[in-house]
């Protein structure tokens, strides 16, 4: 029993060296709670992206040996390896839940890194109004298409803030009493929902096709995903359209028709014929947001109403997009 109750201890003290090991520039970044993510490029430059400022150079740069050093550590703090043959790390740091991804050479010139920082706030619907991201009315959809249980993916680039917004839209799905099951690769999704399962993928034990399956006998009422990405696409469609609806998820596209169109590529992974009608009919409303910063908007708000007379989707605007209304002042962050 006693070793039991020295493991804790022992993980916690072992997450307070890693943290002191990243240095103070990169550890004061990570504690400022408006740095989404922390990256070092090969040529040592040490970038920062907080919210409302966007990505910028931080003016401060690593060697590369301290950058290696900071590879290699937290390989060492999570049990994986990591040389010539092996040059990738993909983790979570332990204690505090950032995401890191390294990578040595020669995969690379000199070592480089990204660790993105879980969200800390849950940031509502009526918070995107009040920073001119979304408007009232696309907001009012978005309430309403979760209390109508409708099937959501949020669409955007990269660092346009889609685990964020769907962390709002959980907060709404939390209100329900609804059975939720949630389904992710890495710690990002936030839900208050009192009856909550949350799944997380496990390389060489469980994939996020084989936790979508898992979820169907765990008596979910939704099941959200952190990102649709590979060929757990189709087990999550028949999942979300045969009694389960209300699910959310988030996919990389610039678009409406784009997030269509990406899901077609992703059940192509699983299956020959891809089932467009399926499509059609299981995904009910598509967000898509664009820009970084104070340049964020929720750019398209579209209804999936279903094929056209030559078989490609029909899409509608939810309401009008948001579409050059600058941001009022913020001095408290923004999503």
């Amino acid at each position: 029993m006693a070793e039991v109750d020295r493991e804790p201890q022992a993980q916690e003290r072992g997450a307070r060296m890693l943290r002191t090991a990243l240095g103070p520039i990169i550890e004061r970044a990570l504690e400022d709670p408006m740095t989404l993510e922390v990256m070092l490029n090969p040529d040592g430059r040490l970038w920062v992206d907080r919210l409302s400022e966007g990505l910028s150079d931080s003016g401060a740069t690593l060697s590369p040996a301290d950058g290696e050093r900071i590879v290699r550590l937290v390989a060492h703090h999570v049990g994986a390896e990591v040389h010539a043959g092996r040059p990738r790390v993909s983790a979570e740091l332990p204690g505090t839940g950032e995401r890191f991804e390294g990578l040595l050479p020669p995969v690379v010139t000199t070592p480089c890194f990204a660790i993105r920082k879980p969200a800390v706030a849950v940031f509502r619907l009526s918070d995107y109004v009040a920073a001119g991201i979304m408007t009232e009315a696309q907001a009012s959809v978005l309430r309403a298409g979760v209390a109508a249980r409708a099937n959501i993916l949020v669409a955007g680039g990269t660092s346009t803030g889609k685990t964020t917004l769907t962390n709002a839209l959980l907060a709404e799905v939390a209100q329900t009493a609804d059975r939720v099951v949630i389904i992710e690769d890495t710690r990002e999704l936030q839900c208050a929902a009192p009856n909550l399962v949350a799944l997380r993928t496990k390389d060489g034990v469980a994939t996020l096709s084989d936790l979508v399956r898992s979820s169907l006998r765990l008596r979910p009422d939704r099941i959200p995903i952190g990102e649709v990405r590979g060929a757990e696409a189709l087990d999550l469609l028949k999942a979300w359209g045969t009694g389960h609806p209300g699910g959310i998820g988030t996919i990389h596209a610039g678009s409406a028709l784009g997030a269509l169109r990406r899901m077609e590529q992703l059940i192509q992974e699983a299956a020959v014929t891809v089932p467009r009608a399926l499509i059609a009919e299981t995904i009910d409303l598509i967000a898509v947001l664009s820009g970084r910063g104070s340049a964020r908007r929720l750019s398209e708000l579209a209804r999936v109403t279903g094929l056209t007379s030559a078989g490609d989707y029909h899409l509608i605007p939810a309401v009008p997009a948001l579409a050059d209304v600058p941001a009022p002042p913020n001095t408290a962050g923004e999503p």
